[in-house]
């Protein structure tokens, strides 16, 4: 059964390398994603390898909060990041580089390439993020003698039946894993019933919601000067937004400028390479408009926050804050990013990937809209009682705080697969 999965792969793989090569999230790294590194490109060293794999910006974030107790339970550990996006290569060694010692593009799920990545990179430990199971690069990492690792695991369950007719033809990945740590008692039941060994599975939370508390700091000045927004002013920040979703956000906020003429709209697109259509449909508006890129002192009315790793910072500077994908079908983006900081949190009806985040953050300082029309609603009650903004903020700062631990629980499980 594996080999029909071996060579199943390469048939699809020969079919989607043409898209692969020009989808911007996928098209840079090629020899990287093929197995082949350059010299320099792995960090060097004797210590434990600890390669970490998420497959975007906001998964390598969320597995972050991890590095310090990993180098304080495995020293001299070296750790190494894989990704699949451009977008979370380009964050990584933008905004991770000084806690980490290496981040690569994680190879194509092909028995070749797998096999040259874990020659070349010779991991001790593979950490796998949310769904990230990958049966060849999972088997060629056990067979190199390296225990492998399921973080924020999660198993949706629209999908179980695809998961278990795709097992049952290929034979079960799950089985290779050695630890399973998975966000709720629900998802590890899941786990298990898909075949996990259930002595391997363990509920320890989820790692994002440690890394998102930001203290003050001075580059928070810095970014209001960028933005060209002055301590006088009201901030509603958007942040990653979705096609379709800033129509909706610009028509709510000339609604709000009739009472609230000193507010600013901010817009962090989730894609950055969107920042110069959002600029044009602001100025069809007849807005005002700032790019953060071009650090626009004198302020617009909207701003583009056009610039990677710079958002959970941003939000500190809002007045309140809308999430997006959540008025489209993408099924939400973080709602706790902001929360962590203190701000109350505004988010559509589509937040199936999230669904754990509402749970937490819904009426204690996080607020479902059904529509464009209910948010301009809410937003203007807010906007009216500042004092209920501020308590609200200081609750979902709260809530934050209490579910958080989770990195550490990671840690003390994967420590005890080396030491008993």
């Amino acid at each position: 059964m594996r080999l029909l999965y071996v060579l199943a792969s390469y048939v699809l793989f020969a079919v989607l390398f043409p898209v692969l090569s020009v989808y911007r999230k996928t098209r840079h790294g090629l020899l990287q994603r093929l197995g082949f590194y350059a010299p320099g490109a792995l960090p060097a060293g004797a210590g434990p390898m600890l390669w970490l794999h998420g497959a975007s910006a906001g998964d390598l974030l969320a597995l972050s909060p991890m590095f310090g107790p990993l180098r304080e339970r495995f020293p001299g550990c070296r750790i190494l990041l894989s990704t699949t996006t451009n977008s979370g290569y380009l964050m990584a060694r933008e905004r991770l580089a000084k806690q980490i010692d290496g981040v690569v593009y994680a190879p194509y799920d092909l028995w070749g390439a797998t096999r040259r990545a874990v020659r070349a990179i010779k991991p001790d430990l593979l950490v796998l993020e949310y769904t990230e199971i990958w049966p060849n690069l999972i088997r060629a990492a056990k067979r190199s003698g390296a225990r492998v690792a399921m973080t924020n695991g999660r198993f949706s369950p629209k999908n179980e039946g695809k998961y278990r007719l795709f097992f049952s033809l290929i034979g079960n990945p799950l089985r290779d894993l050695d630890l399973f740590l998975m966000r709720q008692e629900e998802e590890a039941e899941r786990a298990r019933s898909l075949g996990a060994p259930a002595e391997r599975v363990w509920v320890t939370g989820n790692t994002k919601f440690d890394a998102l508390s930001v203290a003050p700091a001075a580059e928070d000045e810095a970014l209001r000067r960028a933005l060209g927004l002055t301590e006088s002013v009201r901030v509603l920040m958007a942040g990653s937004t979705h096609e379709g979703e800033e129509e909706l956000l610009l028509t709510v906020y000339q609604r709000l400028l009739p009472a609230y003429p000193e507010l600013r709209l901010v817009i962090a697109p989730r894609y950055i390479d969107r920042a110069g259509r959002i600029a044009a449909l602001a100025r069809e508006a007849g807005l005002t408009v700032g790019l953060r890129s071009q650090e626009n002192r004198e302020g617009g009315q909207v701003v583009v926050l056009d610039t990677i790793g710079e958002l959970a910072r941003a939000y500190r500077l809002a007045t309140l804050v809308f999430v997006g994908g959540s008025f489209t079908k993408r099924g939400g983006q973080n709602i706790l990013e902001p929360a962590g900081q203190g701000k109350l949190v505004l988010f559509g009806p589509h937040m199936d990937n999230f669904r754990d985040s509402v749970q937490v953050l819904e009426g204690r300082g996080g607020i479902q809209v059904r529509d464009a029309e209910e948010l301009f609603q809410k937003v203007s009650e807010l906007l009216a009682h500042p004092g209920r903004l501020v308590e609200l903020g200081d609750q979902a700062r709260a809530v934050v705080g209490q579910i958080s631990g989770a990195s550490r629980r990671n840690v003390e499980y994967m420590a005890r697969l080396f030491h008993g």
